[in-house]
């Protein structure tokens, strides 16, 4: 089997699991952006909650695909919709999977940090969107203020660092520093905190790049610390 034939594959899988699913808290269909408003306000709405994936080109009602027209198009529409009437930023994985002869767009979207989300036109008061179901429910004051109360009991070494993965950590430096205690494994940085999931990958996080960071310094230029044995 080709490379190209082993991906196809993969995703068409991918597909068939997300369509065998009813619609709910982290999944729903949509037959196209005809009407790209309730499009977004899902996007939000996954982002304020737990995440989710949502399908375009798939009929709402029994979950028959339709596919996409022009896919490349509509992801380029999406993504400029996404960024021009979604605050904060948000950056979700925009993907066109295959299915029989046509195309679909697979949006997946990931909890994060930034939240409350909210749309652009309604205002960072009356925009914000939660998922509550298979439904899209309007945030009230009092949920948008559990919202950023959430946000802030994050404790700071625990945020994520995007744009890193977990190799810039020193897993050796770490080992050596838990040896007298236990032997450690790639796994048990994120029982530590040290990694976290972010966008679907995994990320150090603030204090695993202070204690072993391979070049700490340079993210952090104002702090020092003694982690453990220096590697050369």
């Amino acid at each position: 089997m080709t490379s190209e034939s082993s991906e196809y594959t993969s995703e068409h899988m991918k597909l068939a699991d997300l369509l065998s699913r009813p619609e709910g808290k982290t999944v729903e269909f949509k037959r196209d952006l005809s009407s790209p408003e309730g499009v977004l306000k899902t996007i939000i709405a996954f982002a304020n909650t737990a995440g989710g994936t949502l399908i375009v080109g798939v009929e709402e009602k029994n979950g028959s695909v339709r596919g996409v027209a022009e896919p490349l198009d509509e992801e380029e529409r999406l993504a400029n919709l996404i960024n021009d009437q979604i605050a904060p930023q948000l950056v979700p994985e925009i993907e066109i999977l295959p299915w029989r002869r046509t195309q679909v767009l697979s949006i997946q979207v990931y909890p994060s940090p930034g939240r409350p989300y909210y749309l652009r036109r309604e205002g960072p008061d009356d925009g914000v969107y939660v998922r509550v179901g298979s439904t899209n429910r309007h945030a009230d004051r009092e949920m948008i203020e559990e919202l950023r109360r959430f946000v802030r009991s994050e404790s700071f070494d625990e945020q994520p660092m995007p744009g890193l993965d977990a190799e810039t950590l020193d897993f050796g430096a770490a080992a050596e520093m838990f040896a007298s205690v236990r032997r450690l494994n790639r796994r048990d940085f994120e029982t530590l905190h040290l990694v976290t999931d972010y966008q679907g990958g995994k990320v150090p996080t603030v204090g695993g790049m202070l204690l072993f960071g391979l070049d700490r310094e340079r993210h952090f230029p104002d702090a020092w610390i003694q982690a453990g044995p220096t590697r050369a």
